[in-house]
């Protein structure tokens, strides 16, 4: 529970110091970049994985994707530049926290063999 409290804190911290415009800016470019992620995954996944059963299927692929990304990349580019520079330190801090968490919590590192064949495992890869 002190876990939670603890990020009201810096929540409420950050909160109380940095403008609602500039928060704002932060919270759209990062949705933005998301989106384009996702409208790539799409393609990707498409392309790499044909047999995925998908419960939903995007039309007019590549064609939606491209457009939904490209409409992604315009209205990046309406944001301000200290909201690229914002979002590309807080990008390399989340690749950094990212990258530290997978080294040190790798089941691969510390040896162990995974079965495929199990049922996380199977879970996992669907």
């Amino acid at each position: 529970m002190a876990d939670h409290a603890d990020f009201g804190l810096l929540a409420a911290g950050f909160a109380a110091f940095i403008p609602l415009t500039e928060l704002a800016e932060l919270v759209n470019i990062g949705t933005l970049f998301a989106f384009i992620l996702v409208n790539i995954g799409v393609i990707w996944l498409r392309r790499t994985r044909p047999e995925l059963e998908r419960p939903f299927r995007v039309p007019f692929v590549p064609v939606f994707p491209i457009i939904g990304a490209l409409l992604c990349i315009y209205l990046m580019t309406k944001l301000s530049g200290a909201t690229w520079w914002r979002f590309g330190i807080w990008l390399v801090i989340g690749l950094v926290i990212y990258a530290v968490y997978g080294f040190r919590h790798s089941r691969l590192r510390r040896g162990e063999v995974i079965d495929p064949s199990s049922e996380g495992s199977a879970r996992a890869l669907r």
